[in-house]
């Protein structure tokens, strides 16, 4: 039962999932449906998997929550894998992703205060991004949709297209401070940076003094196969920020920085009430756990490739309704001729299967990282008879104007994990 109680502002679908497990959720009414969106890419290992299971209910057993004016073990200790794993020096924790992108917006500009620059506090980001739904993260991204009817938007932020060194030197001035990008954009149509991007973005601001920001919300992890994407540019950032998949469903982000790049973050400068609580840092301890083992990263390399092959076979067939297949690892999209949503919605009512939209008519393809290959399979079986069921009469208006726009009408895929991600 439906309820007016809740602030309107989800779109939600009808059916109550009651629980889950692996990669499937089971209604209240006993219905299955695979998961290939986890959350928007938060369920990384699933649902109800045991390991998880055991450290919430270990922990829960013993604190679940402290004040940060006191010392959290749990916490010290996933700062120091983190930062073992990657550039970083330091960590900070958070609730959310949007809190752990509003951290690395606020040590980039104290890095400058501090060094007696205070005029550089802007932050360069790029169209298609996707940074929170705080007013300064809105800004960030600069989506017009998001910021329409909030009055002016946070000041700091300059945008500009990404793949564009020129336009990139252009908008960089005396105020700017930091550079800020996603290594693959989510939320803006699962749209991987190029690894000559992204290193020319790091040799930038080594040239300029600019702090590079690399917003790891929802590609690190092991997303991308990678524990974090920018691993395979070959590149480290000054500051990045996670979430999402690194509690495994439990509410929990980061900012890892550099000690240099976090030099004016001093005592009162940032703090959460509830960020990194015992409870939060157990899962998050135990996602990594998982994450680090003998090999699993490299299935999900593997896993990739082949949900990757599956679906391009898929489209192959439906060159009509699918125009590209891009991203890397699991975290795939499908662009097509007719709206995402449209996609989304016959996958959930027809195939029982949870996908997510996102920009540019992408469907993205999120499942848990511990998805079988049998599950992978059943998958691209069930899309097949998703794009035959739509059939190709009903997009062929939005084909024909993508076919004036300048855009194929054919499929097409980006290229996976070499140049690009």
């Amino acid at each position: 039962m439906m309820t007016d109680a809740l602030l309107p502002v989800f779109q939600r679908a009808a059916m109550v999932f009651d629980h889950g497990e692996g990669a499937w959720l089971t209604t209240t009414e006993g219905e299955r449906y695979l998961d290939f969106g986890a959350g928007i890419a938060v369920n990384a290992l699933g649902y109800s998997h045991p390991y998880l299971i055991a450290a919430l209910e270990r922990q829960g057993r013993k604190l679940w929550h402290l004040s940060n004016v006191y010392r959290i073990p749990e916490g010290e200790r996933l700062a120091r894998r983190l930062t073992a794993a990657c550039f970083a020096d330091v960590a900070f924790f958070a609730n959310s992703g949007a809190e752990a992108n509003e951290c690395a917006i606020k040590i980039a500009r104290r890095h400058h205060a501090a060094a007696g620059r205070p005029e550089r506090w802007r932050v360069l980001t790029f169209a298609g991004a996707f940074h929170g739904r705080t007013l300064a993260t809105m800004a960030a991204g600069g989506n017009p949709k998001y910021l329409a009817g909030f009055g002016p938007a946070v000041d700091g932020f300059d945008q500009c297209p990404p793949e564009d060194m020129a336009a990139v030197r252009a908008a960089i001035g005396p105020e700017t401070a930091a550079i800020m990008i996603e290594p693959v954009q989510g939320e803006g149509g699962i749209r991987p940076m190029s690894h000559a991007f992204l290193r020319d973005l790091r040799a930038l601001c080594d040239e300029q003094g600019l702090l590079l920001i690399l917003d790891e919300i929802q590609c690190g992890i092991g997303r991308t196969g990678q524990l974090f994407a920018h691993q395979a540019a070959g590149i480290a950032p000054d500051i990045m920020s996670l979430a999402k998949g690194l509690g495994g469903g439990f509410p929990i982000g980061a900012c890892l920085a550099t000690r240099h790049a976090a030099h004016g973050m001093v005592p009162g400068a940032h703090g959460s009430t509830f960020g990194g609580n015992p409870l939060a840092v157990a899962v998050a301890n135990a996602v990594l756990d998982v994450v680090h083992d003998d090999g699993f990263l490299a299935d999900v390399r593997r896993k990739g490739t082949l949900a990757r092959g599956l679906i391009e076979d898929v489209a192959m067939r439906h060159p009509r309704v699918v125009v590209q297949v891009r991203g890397c690892g699991l975290m795939l999209g499908i662009k097509t001729t007719c709206p995402s949503t449209t996609l989304v919605e016959a996958l959930r009512r027809e195939a029982r299967v949870l996908t997510i939209a996102a920009g540019d008519n992408v469907t993205r393809v999120l499942p848990p990282l511990v998805v079988s290959d049998a599950e992978i399979a059943s998958f691209a079986e069930r899309l097949d008879r998703t794009l035959v069921g739509l059939g190709d009469a009903n997009v062929i208006s939005d084909f024909n104007e993508v076919q004036e726009s300048g855009a194929p009408g054919r499929t097409r895929t980006s290229k996976p994990c070499g140049g690009r991600f």
